[in-house]
């Protein structure tokens, strides 16, 4: 890749690669908190060995990933519109990493019988701290990358993340997780550092190496990565001007109704992808009974397809456009989110195909795992492309200047109603007393979502109306 500056309202874009592989690294460094922590290794053991009762334990999940979810929604394009305001970017992600390190750290000791409510709030705190320095590194990108190559760079980003989790998965699943009846990690050697599966610190340590991975793969973008140069203002200072930006920007986004369309579709779509992350895990564990190896080795399946995918997905991006990226991923997961809750142990397609549930040797060896893992890497192919590109979508529809609170209110509309969708599959799923069907609620946020975004211009339109705006 090469990089040039170049002027974009009154300032530049000024990223050498250095910088913008700085920038990228914090993908890296981010994603293996929502791979083994979120979705694949801390949460199922949760659900499934803390609780007695699966359905109850995917009930509370999802319940706390709701609260994290207002929570998120609610100070998010406040945190936005002070980035524009209160100095530099890095700062407040250096604040969020120090308390998202603390509750992961602190996530060691959630022993199995010990109380879910402060186990959960652990998870809420590293949660809502993760997703705050999201806002502001990705406020960072008009900074890093030209709006040219923002699809490319975000892909490319959101690639090294899979490639993060995947490595992290790896690690766990062949030197730390043990199978409980033989203690022995997926190549036949003793968890190391004694890590006892019984007591579930197999599962335990995804949190503390989650967070060591986090804090040595950040720095580069604290070294190199460029960040928008102000006047520092006191806290209370920085917080009123945000407020008093945030409200501008909500009033600005009425007149840009391409903009304003894409908030909406984003808003409802990425609820679908929140649950579906993070609770697909979840769902399998419970249906199929999987343990720690089972559901780690899912994951790796599922980032060695999103790797590539996103690589090839940053190339399309630049040919045909964000928009159509986004289109093509949403129709990607309804289609896997049909073909998941659709599968039991013993059927396909709601039962319209009869399976042998008779499990054989080794791995994932009933035909309706089988069929759950081809559904499911739809969502491997999906999941990475639908999020780097509307991020890419968003950079290109705004000025430079605007960009920390453009991306507050990105990742608002992206949780205000994120508590809603797992809390529907919470609700739905207590009250059938039915994962299944509370995993189909998803599927009404994808589709909906989707028939949104085809009315949402193509970035470039959204950008015309806002040079014209500012005059």
């Amino acid at each position: 890749m090469s990089f040039e500056n170049e002027q974009q309202g009154d300032e530049f874009v000024n990223a050498d690669k250095k910088g913008i592989w700085g920038w990228m690294l914090f993908d890296f460094a981010a994603q293996p908190f929502f791979t083994v922590v979120t979705t694949f290794i801390f949460a199922p053991y949760v659900t499934k060995r803390m609780v007695e009762d699966p359905v109850l334990g995917q009930s509370a999940w999802s319940l706390s990933v709701a609260i994290a979810g207002v929570t998120i929604g609610i100070l998010s394009p406040i945190l936005g519109s002070i980035a524009d305001t209160g100095g530099s970017r890095k700062s407040w992600i250096g604040f969020f990493a120090v308390i998202k390190i603390l509750a992961l750290l602190l996530l060691w000791f959630a022993v199995p019988g010990s109380s879910l409510i402060w186990v959960l709030a652990l998870f809420i705190f590293a949660t809502v701290a993760a997703e705050f320095s999201i806002v502001f590194n990705d406020s960072m990108m008009p900074f890093v990358v030209q709006p040219k190559d923002t699809g490319k760079v975000s892909n490319i980003a959101w690639g090294l993340g899979y490639l993060g989790g995947m490595i992290v998965l790896v690690v766990v699943l062949l030197f730390m997780a043990g199978n409980v009846e033989t203690g022995k990690t997926l190549i036949g050697l003793d968890p190391i550092f004694g890590l006892n599966p019984a007591e579930g610190e197999d599962a335990r340590i995804a949190a503390p190496f989650s967070a060591l991975w986090y804090l040595i793969f950040i720095l580069p973008m604290f070294l190199f990565a460029p960040d928008k140069k102000l006047d520092s203002k006191p806290l209370t200072t920085a917080v009123r001007d945000g407020i008093n930006l945030l409200k501008e920007t909500l009033y600005q986004t009425k007149q840009r109704i391409g903009l304003f369309r894409f908030f909406i579709a984003r808003m409802i779509y990425q609820d679908g992808v929140t649950a579906l992350l993070a609770l697909g895990g979840v769902f399998a564990a419970g249906m199929f009974s999987w343990e720690t190896i089972e559901l780690g080795i899912f994951g790796i399946i599922l980032n060695l397809v999103a790797i590539p995918s996103c690589l090839l997905a940053g190339n399309m991006d630049v040919k045909l456009g964000s928009k159509l990226i986004v289109i093509l991923s949403v129709l990607l997961l309804i289609i896997a989110t049909i073909g998941i809750v659709s599968t039991g142990t013993d059927f396909a397609l709601f039962g319209l195909i009869q399976l042998n549930d008779t499990a054989g040797t080794g791995l994932f060896s009933t035909v309706a795992e089988k069929i759950y893992i081809g559904f499911s890497i739809l969502i491997g192919i999906a999941f990475g492309p639908v999020q780097a590109s509307s991020r890419s979508y968003l950079a290109q529809s705004i000025l430079l200047n605007e960009s920390g609170r453009y991306f507050g209110l990105y990742s608002f509309v992206g949780r205000a109603t994120s508590f809603f969708a797992p809390l529907a599959v919470s609700i739905i799923t207590y009250l059938t007393d039915s994962a299944r069907l509370g995993m189909a609620v998803i599927l009404v946020f994808f589709v909906v979502g989707l028939i949104v975004m085809l009315s949402a211009p193509r970035p470039e339109k959204n950008l015309e109306v806002a040079k014209k705006l500012v005059g």
